[in-house]
């Protein structure tokens, strides 16, 4: 049998997941996994923590998986959303307006931040929104389209982003795999006539495409008039397939994971991890029914935008500061170290952004776009 869906035809498991991205985004803006780095601690546990940090390069940490679950996630809830407004009778030319105005506003703040990053006017297309305006368009384009031509579709835009890399020769940026000598880089150079520093490329979002597109492809399967065995089958073996696939692709050097770049393996080997987790919270969540505490987690992702914006400007650079004043202050009268009293500031902060989602989602407050 199949779950039935509450009348808003929410997924609780979507939900969740969208919080608990959330509340780790907000973590790291509230420096928790840096200040741990300082802290005298085991070695192990040091090594955890390198897990909330993206990979330098060629490899798959676990943080490397919190942008491409947030665009797979973002293209299942279109999804669901879309379906919800063709039964209000509003069809997919009349909301098409609204996709598009939606991917402008992610645009414009994404390339708005990189301004209040840098304190000053700059054009830099690198930030997650701005790769969102770009992934949500073209999923929605595809939100009719059977599941066979989505995943066919994503396909294509992976292997022909990875073959541009590697048949494309141009001198100085001939090397399909070396950070800042690619072809991401050359066209990052001429686009916005700077290379980001960090190695990541603006073109990203032709192949992380797939990770919205496919999202949408799991939401289709989700609300399909199936049993649950059948749903949950199904996503297990296309995560499966995403990961032998691209690990292979990596071990024979076809495709390297490299998250910076987005390369065809990284996608896969990505979608394959998060699809797994999407599928477990499924199955704990909405079809076992364990949803008792779900609100600690669903009320941050009520307000993921804003919430987002929120910590990634006023957040980080005054209510963290702010916060200190008090905690440097009476850490210095107990004799604490500061590596300590960083850390202790850096919980506070997280737990006022987790109380100010709370208290928003409790007053039904929702800022949306």
């Amino acid at each position: 049998m199949s779950i039935a869906l509450n009348k808003s035809e929410r997924l609780i498991s979507l939900d969740v997941m969208r919080g608990l991205i959330m509340i780790l985004l907000a973590g790291e803006s509230a420096t928790v996994y840096s200040s741990i780095n300082n802290l005298s601690l085991p070695l192990w546990l040091h090594n955890v923590n390198q897990q909330f940090f993206h990979h330098p390069w060629h490899g798959l940490h676990f943080w490397d998986l919190v942008q491409p679950a947030f665009m797979t996630m973002a293209g299942t809830a279109m999804y669901i959303s879309y379906i919800q407004k063709l039964k209000k009778g509003i069809t997919w030319k009349h909301n098409l307006k609204h996709i598009v105005i939606r991917s402008i506003k992610l645009f414009l703040l994404g390339t708005g931040l990189h301004c209040v990053y840098a304190g000053k006017l700059v054009f830099e297309l690198w930030n997650v929104l701005t790769q969102l305006a770009v992934t949500t368009l073209i999923a929605y384009l595809l939100i009719r389209s059977s599941y066979t031509v989505q995943i066919i579709i994503g396909v294509l835009l992976i292997v022909i982003n990875d073959l541009a890399y590697q048949l494309i020769q141009i001198p100085s940026f001939n090397y399909p795999f070396v950070e800042g000598k690619n072809l991401g880089s050359f066209i990052d150079l001429k686009l916005m006539g700077k290379i980001n520093t960090d190695g990541w490329v603006a073109i990203n979002c032709i192949s992380t495409a797939a990770h919205t597109i496919w999202g949408v492809t799991i939401g289709k399967w989700l609300l399909a008039n199936k049993s649950n065995y059948s749903k949950l089958t199904r996503m297990f073996v296309f995560a499966l397939i995403a990961l032998i696939i691209g690990y292979i692709a990596d071990y024979f050097g076809l495709s390297l994971i490299i998250k910076r770049i987005a390369t065809g393996a990284f996608v896969l080997v990505s979608f394959g991890w998060v699809l797994i987790i999407m599928t477990l919270l499924y199955w704990w969540i909405d079809i076992r029914n364990h949803h008792r505490f779900a609100w600690i987690i669903t009320s941050v992702g009520m307000n993921a935008i804003f919430i987002y914006l929120f910590f990634e400007t006023v957040g980080y650079q005054w209510l963290r500061p702010t916060v200190y004043i008090f905690i440097g202050g009476f850490s210095s009268l107990l004799h604490m170290s500061n590596s300590l009293a960083y850390f202790i500031n850096a919980l506070v902060v997280w737990f006022i952004y987790w109380y100010l989602c709370f208290w928003l989602s409790k007053n039904r407050i929702f800022i949306k776009l």
